[in-house]
């Protein structure tokens, strides 16, 4: 299944040129236009599914292993010190095209980006609410 008005189905059904690094019948994997650092490539499958709850199980599973072996070709091939495997849900989350994606970040030392978080504390009161809501869930 497509979505006709979708960028990245286009892109990954070849409706739209990129710069591809690898493809097969179910991925296209191409660098990304506004890249974090040398090398950063998008996981795309050609079937359009908006995010992590969208893709079926199986076709996740070959996006992770497609990041893996491109991940690991990009490390090797590009001399990067180092690898992010990102993967953003809703806006909130930093996604900015509703078709799921997964990023392949190469690093390298001192390449100036940073991907991360300020760290909080997990309070026993928070942890209790989480834990509970979560259990709550499982009835």
């Amino acid at each position: 299944m497509k979505d006709a008005n979708c960028i990245f189905c286009k892109i990954a059904n070849g409706e739209i040129p990129s710069r591809t690094v690898y493809e097969d019948e179910q991925f296209r994997v191409f660098l990304d236009l506004g890249p974090a650092t040398r090398g950063h490539a998008l996981v795309v499958p050609k079937d359009h599914y908006a995010d992590l709850f969208a893709i079926p199980e199986d076709v996740l599973a070959k996006a992770a292993q497609t990041a893996q072996k491109v991940g690991a070709s990009l490390k090797e091939k590009l001399q990067a010190d180092g690898v992010n495997i990102v993967q953003n849900n809703g806006a909130a989350a930093g996604q900015t095209v509703d078709h799921f994606h997964i990023h392949i970040i190469p690093r390298y030392k001192d390449d100036g980006q940073t991907i991360g978080w300020k760290p909080g504390e997990l309070t026993d009161a928070a942890a209790e609410e989480i834990l509970g809501a979560l259990s709550a869930e499982k009835k």
